[in-house]
């Protein structure tokens, strides 16, 4: 299986359109987000991870997504077994609940199995003044 693509977004919806086919919509697609408040902050951003399953694979697998900060430490982890019928895509949302001791960026390292690692960086900006 292979992860077509991983980002994090504020709003994920799915519709059918005639084929039969599927349309994935996402809105608020982002690389950086500014903190709630001063550092330290938690935050819970929702994590798409599109799969794709050749029709000769097996359609089960595990998604990996561990969360790391800026030295490589892991600062979070989800693991979660998924089955998908062969030829077709699934999805998969992550929510990761982020604890960032300063402004900087977390990775999210995904992988299905033993597989690629696909990273996908979020930004902690500093809080908007008002």
């Amino acid at each position: 299986m292979d992860i077509v693509s991983a980002l994090f977004c504020e709003k994920f919806d799915m519709r059918q359109v005639p084929g039969p086919a599927t349309r994935i919509d996402l809105s608020g697609v982002m690389f950086s987000t500014p903190a709630p408040s001063d550092p330290p902050v938690t935050i819970t951003p929702h994590l798409v991870v599109l799969v794709r399953c050749r029709p000769e694979e097996k359609g089960s697998a595990v998604l990996e997504v561990v969360f790391t900060d800026e030295a490589g430490k892991e600062v979070a982890r989800n693991v979660s077994p998924f089955t998908v019928e062969p030829g077709k895509f699934t999805y998969r949302l992550v929510r990761g609940e982020l604890t960032y001791e300063a402004i900087g960026t977390v990775e999210a390292r995904c992988r299905v199995d033993q597989g690629q690692t696909i990273v996908v960086p979020l930004t902690l900006l500093p809080p908007v003044q008002s």
